[in-house]
């Protein structure tokens, strides 16, 4: 029988389900904590154990160290301990220590190696933990020198080619989409393009890149956290360079991202907004394309209706001032495979960002795929803030891309060694 007052009405009534739901969600949350406490109180036991050390046989005086925790930073030199097999031994005097900026010496299957890249992978989703504890996670695998699986790499490279087949379909080209073809749109998918003779021309023959042409790629996103890395003579050592978005690359940029690049692509508002859709002056897009030399540019002109006929007037006005350059358009159903393939991964967003899709590309063009200036959060790494974009501090428009979950699943592909995301200053 339910509580009454004198008149007979139920104190309860109603309420009771909403009191029996707030209750079981307060449990549930208490639970959450309890558990979460655990895990963190043995991997802080783990990492008490691991961070002071004496390298047998070697003279390890100088090596620099640093901690940050919070808002405390402090400095620390000493010595450095290896096992036989690589694994670190216990710190005698049992303080916790963060290998931040470490010379990166440990092989990257040594027993350690495999407890960090494990700490990395057991993080299922992005918000089973505090960005914090991501933090920590990414800043000790940094003690670990990477290395390819050649395993992982080829199971993945696989999965690539069975969804997407990039070496095939990247672009349009005349082998893939031959005149006459009706071309559905990537979100405009009840639009339909009739590929005529004029636009079939500008189509390259076929794919102009293989499977793994190139052996060493690096995909340089605009992320702030390249910024003072002084990773440009790394990033212009690489076989092959894909770039987004037309970045600044002078000189005033160079020492961080260097300046080869051998694609760059092209965000069709980009063009709508800073050169008036090219409908004006078309000069001062053309001396910005030129600080590319002879890379080539791809564009998403089959994303929608309104990308097509921008995306052409790219393709007119280099042909008008005799440009070498190569003009690609993203082949729409590659993009739809893309997104469908990410999904799988936990990636879901409106539009998934130009660097995933050259990440992508990437992995299939090239045996071993380097990322620099990746990072998703406001802050780098070491609890640092750092700028949206290496060269200005413009927000993307909210909930178009979903880039934490990007970056949070190149960290997993560094950890299983499938591909090497740089956070670290270059040396």
């Amino acid at each position: 029988m339910g509580y009454s007052d004198p008149s007979g009405r139920d104190l309860l009534g109603n309420r009771s389900l909403c009191f029996i739901f707030i209750c079981a969600f307060g449990l549930v949350t208490l639970l959450q904590q309890i558990l979460y406490g655990k895990n963190y109180i043995k991997r802080e036991m783990r990492q008490d154990q691991i961070f002071t050390y004496t390298l047998s046989g070697m003279k390890t005086s100088g090596q620099q160290f640093s901690r940050v925790k919070g808002d405390e930073t402090a400095n620390w030199t000493g010595p450095v301990n290896f096992s036989d097999d690589g694994s670190l031994k216990p710190a005698r005097n049992g303080k916790k220590r963060y290998l931040e900026m470490y010379d990166g010496s440990y092989e990257f299957n040594s027993t350690t190696c495999k407890e960090f890249r494990q700490e990395i992978m057991d993080v299922k989703v992005l918000t089973m933990v505090k960005t914090a504890d991501l933090f920590d996670r990414w800043r000790n695998l940094q003690i670990c020198k990477w290395e390819q699986s050649k395993a992982e790499t080829n199971a993945f490279k696989s999965s690539l080619s069975h969804c997407c087949n990039a070496p095939s379909f990247l672009f349009t080209t005349k082998r893939n989409t031959p005149s006459g073809t009706k071309l559905r749109y990537e979100v405009d998918t009840s639009g339909i393009l009739h590929i005529s003779s004029e636009i079939f021309k500008m189509f390259p023959d076929d794919m102009p890149y293989t499977k793994s042409q190139f052996k060493k790629c690096a995909v340089i996103g605009n992320g702030g956290i390249i910024k003072n890395s002084k990773c440009g003579k790394e990033i212009d050592s690489a076989d092959f360079v894909f770039r987004c978005n037309i970045p600044p690359i002078s000189d005033k940029y160079a020492e961080d991202v260097g300046y080869k690049t051998d694609i760059v692509t092209i965000n069709p508002s980009i063009i709508t907004e800073r050169f008036q859709k090219l409908e004006k002056w078309r000069k001062p897009f053309y001396e910005v394309l030129q600080n590319y030399e002879n890379s080539s540019v791809v564009l998403p002109a089959f994303y929608n209706t309104r990308n097509t006929d921008v995306s052409f007037r790219v393709k007119y006005m280099l042909d008008d001032f005799d440009s070498q350059k190569g003009v690609y358009f993203f082949h729409p159903q590659y993009l739809l495979n893309v997104q469908r393939f990410w999904s799988l991964q936990g990636v879901r967003a409106k539009r998934l960002s130009s660097g995933l899709m050259l990440v992508t590309a990437a992995m299939e063009l090239c045996e071993e795929v380097h990322l620099y200036g990746f990072w998703a959060f406001p802050m780098n790494p070491a609890g640092i803030f750092i700028t949206h974009h290496y060269y200005d501090n413009v927000k993307p428009r909210p909930g178009f891309h979903a880039m934490p979950h990007e970056i949070f699943n190149f960290l997993h592909l560094h950890s299983r060694g499938i591909l090497h995301v740089h956070t670290n200053p270059c040396r």
